[in-house]
Formats: C-alpha cells, structure tokens, sequence
C-alpha cells in the first residue's frame, strides 16, 4: 500500500501540458509556477517595484530570468553614448560610394548606384524623389537597418557597417529618433505614455520622466492633449506625438520617411515648424525624406534622387 500512494502522490504533482492546438502533451511536462506577483509585474505599465523594462524582455529570455530580474535592484546600462560614440567634430553621417542590390531569384536589382552625402549638426536634410527612386532604401541605412552591398556608411566617424546588429541596435535607442509616415503610435497610450515609452526603451533614469516627457510635449505644442489616445487626436496631433516621442531620448539625428505625406498642406507646414524649432532648441539633427515640393524652402541642403541616384 505504502508503493500505490507514493505513486499517487507523485502523479498528483504532474500536470499534463497544454500545446498551441489545446490538447494535453505527454504526461511527464511538469507545470512551472511562477511566484506571485512577479510574472505580473514584469509586463504593467507602471511597475512598483521593478526595473524591468519592454526592451528587456526578449524572445530568448525564460521566465526564470524575468522573475530574477524584476526582484533585482536597477541597475545601470552597461553601455552608454560615451561608449557608443566617442568625441567627434565632424559630420554627423557621411555616405561613401554606396551601393545596395537585392536578388529575387536569379535577378539582381542596383536600388543604389554609387551616393555619396554629408550631413551636418544641426541640419534639416531632404531627400527628394519619386517612389521608387531609392531615399527610404538610403534611410533605413542611415539608421542602421540595412546594410550597403558596397561602400561606407559612417556615424559620428563610425562605420556602421563593420558594428555588429546589437551595437547598431543600441546605437538606434541611444543616438537615433525614426518618424514614419503612419506615426506607428501604441493606440492604447495616452501621448504622455507614448513618448515615456520611448524613454523607457533608452534606459533613461526613471526621475527623469516626468519633467522630459512634458518638455517635449511642450516643444510640439500638445501640453493640452497629453491624456489623449491617438484616435483622438488629428493626423497633424499624431505626427507631431510622434516627434515628441522621437526626441524624448535626446538623440542626435532624427530619421523621418514623408512625415508630411498624410497631412494636408497646413498640417505638413506645422510640422516643417516643428522640425526647425527643435532642431535650435534640441540641437537635433533631420535627415528626411519627401516627395512634397512646398516643403523644400526649410531644409538646408535637398538631395535629389532618380534611379538609385543623385541628381545634381
């Protein structure tokens, strides 16, 4: 008898698995608890008493290393800007010779042939030209989200070619703000909690939130809108969140693909204003692209492009 109910207390403790279809899996998988609490407050909002960030919460991370995690004391970055990017006086992007091709099949398409450019501090740069012209395909390798097939692309004096995908990531949430023409806004946070996101992602101390998030609301002109959704705002109100949330981290280059290209004239020259005051008051970097020829008088250098080229 002593065997027969030590075997039942053995099977009482195993619960069989449940696989993505909802069947159970073979008897044998043991459930895995979690300590209360902390699984929960690994992913809210607002954490009490964590340090645990979005970023942090990777594909590759278990729920042991989670729930460790969020019981730990915060600790610091282990890589900061200094880290990133040493001093550097001269450009802020310099582009070299270079040349991105795709293959479909046994087919290679050139998308660039050959660009070279300078971008400055504190400049707004346009690249012009149609759809299809190859400005988006430069841009995304301005931020580090595509690699040249030739040529040089440096940050800072830093080529980014030669960094490894975790230090061009780091180098994105640290030193680079993307814009998009669709805002890409979370569509359940208020504004306010949209641009302390962004603050979240880069690390940034939490005392720090407060005081910057409504700066940079403030430098957009929305100090009014800061509990509203995105679904109550106006295109213009988006956008302009989406600049807030871009400049939060205080980088030093923003990337903007057509951030104008759903407004209407009136919104897209708010916008451009936008652009030139935090561009003096940030000391910010714009490198943009548009197709919009009533923007280009702001910018101070337009880059024009047709067929994976400059025109000059």
């Amino acid at each position: 008898m002593s065997v027969i109910a030590g075997m039942k207390n053995l099977f009482s403790k195993i619960r069989p698995a449940k696989s993505q279809s909802g069947e159970d899996s073979a008897v044998g998988q043991t459930e895995h608890r979690e300590p209360v609490g902390q699984e929960e407050s690994a992913y809210i909002s607002e954490p009490q008493n964590t340090s645990i960030d979005p970023h942090d919460i990777t594909s590759e991370t278990s729920q042991e290393e989670v729930a460790v995690a969020a019981a730990e004391p915060e600790v610091k970055s282990k890589s900061s800007k200094k880290d990133l990017l040493p001093p550097y006086d001269g450009p802020v992007l310099e582009v070299r010779n270079v040349h991105r091709s795709f293959q479909t099949g046994s087919r290679i398409i050139h998308v660039l042939k050959g660009i070279d450019m300078e971008v400055n501090p504190q400049q707004l740069v346009m690249l012009k030209g149609r759809s299809g012209s190859g400005k988006t395909t430069l841009l995304n390798m301005l931020g580090g989200l595509d690699q040249p097939s030739s040529g040089d692309i440096l940050f800072s004096g830093q080529p980014l070619q030669d960094w490894g995908d975790r230090r061009r990531t780091a180098l994105r949430r640290r030193e680079i703000g993307f814009i998009f023409q669709a805002y890409a806004l979370m569509p359940l946070l208020s504004a306010w909690e949209n641009v302390e996101l962004s603050l979240r992602m880069a690390d940034v101390p939490r005392s720090e939130w407060k005081d910057r998030v409504g700066h940079c609301l403030d430098l957009v002109g929305l100090t009014k809108r800061v509990k509203h959704r995105p679904f109550e705002m106006s295109g213009g109100e988006q956008q302009r969140v989406a600049i807030a949330k871009a400049i939060a981290h205080r980088p030093r280059l923003l990337l903007a693909d057509e951030p104008t290209a759903e407004l209407d004239s009136k919104m897209g020259a708010q916008v451009m204003a936008v652009f030139r005051n935090i561009i003096e008051v940030e000391q910010v970097t714009i490198c943009m692209t548009t197709h919009d020829p009533t923007i280009l008088e702001v910018a101070d250098h337009v880059y024009e492009m047709a067929d994976g080229r400059f025109i000059k």
